[in-house]
């Protein structure tokens, strides 16, 4: 482009107009890559800014993995097993990118595989009724970093609508952190700690629950509940919960994509989408009471 421009300007420049092609209007030539070009550069800023907040990050978490491993060795006076943690990488990556398009929204894998310009839609769903409490978009493919806010929208619902007791979730949600926020609040949380298998054997099954562990911490209380027939029985509904509601908003609603660009517009919409949804719902349960 920048060529482009100057092959332009010696166009421009030249007495001669004869190498100037019929139609071509140089200054809108010139506008149009000079405004393309000043949309890269800012491109480029925002790449380098979004680079800096997660090398911040990344170093904030390989610094984490170094103390645990660190204290691992104090307390066992054995070298822990397996390759040290990798330092960041700062500055950009070659596969960073920005949608010029939407710049809010960002480069997800989509299930199948692949990848798409998204952004990641959470939803609280209540049991019994499948009505959605609390809605977010994020810009973070990562639904680990998606659990505490939620809590956060949960604890400023109002106390007419009663007090959670319970949240069941996939182990896209699962980190000791986020079960330990779930405690702090008082919520027994039941989070898958791992994939499980589609066919488990009969002896897996079947087998006894464990006994539960003393003083245990959440996290230890959790993997107990997960191994019990009854901590089985409630990580059961949570395919019929959530999953139900995202898949009649799709196929239904036929909400499939945001219509909207940027991340508040975004939120909007989907908060009306819910909103439509719940209405939905609503119409159902009272027609059944």
């Amino acid at each position: 482009m920048q060529a482009e421009v100057a092959d332009l300007m010696a166009k421009a420049e030249a007495a001669d107009q004869a190498d100037v092609p019929d139609g071509m209007s140089i200054p809108a030539e010139l506008a149009r890559r000079e405004q393309r070009l000043a949309e890269i550069a800012r491109a480029k800023a925002t790449i380098e800014a979004r680079a800096k907040q997660r090398h911040a990050r990344e170093q904030a978490e390989y610094e984490a993995k170094l103390a645990a491993r660190a204290a691992r060795t104090a307390a066992t006076g054995r070298k822990p097993g397996g390759k040290p943690p990798a330092p960041p990488v700062e500055g950009p990556l070659p596969t960073d990118q920005v949608n010029l398009t939407d710049e809010d929204s960002r480069i997800m894998p989509v299930p199948g595989g692949g990848f798409e310009q998204c952004y990641n839609a959470q939803a609280v769903v209540a049991a019994g009724s499948l009505l959605v409490v609390a809605a977010e978009v994020t810009q973070a493919p990562n639904d680990k970093q998606q659990l505490e806010p939620m809590l956060d929208k949960i604890a400023e619902l109002p106390e007419a609508l009663g007090k959670v007791g319970e949240l069941l979730a996939d182990n896209g949600y699962f980190s000791e952190g986020n079960v330990n926020a779930c405690a702090a609040t008082g919520i027994d949380p039941v989070i898958a700690m791992g994939r499980e298998a589609h066919h488990p054997s009969l002896e897996q099954r079947f087998a006894q629950a464990p006994p539960p562990p003393a003083h245990p911490t959440p996290l230890a209380a959790m993997s107990h509940r997960l191994n019990t027939p009854e901590g089985k029985q409630r990580y059961a509904l949570r395919k019929q919960i959530p999953e139900p509601v995202f898949g009649i908003i799709k196929s239904a609603l036929g909400f499939r994509q945001f219509l909207l660009r940027g991340l508040d517009n975004v939120r909007c919409e989907w908060n009306l989408v819910t909103m439509a949804w719940n209405m939905k719902r609503m119409f159902v349960l009272a027609a059944a009471n």
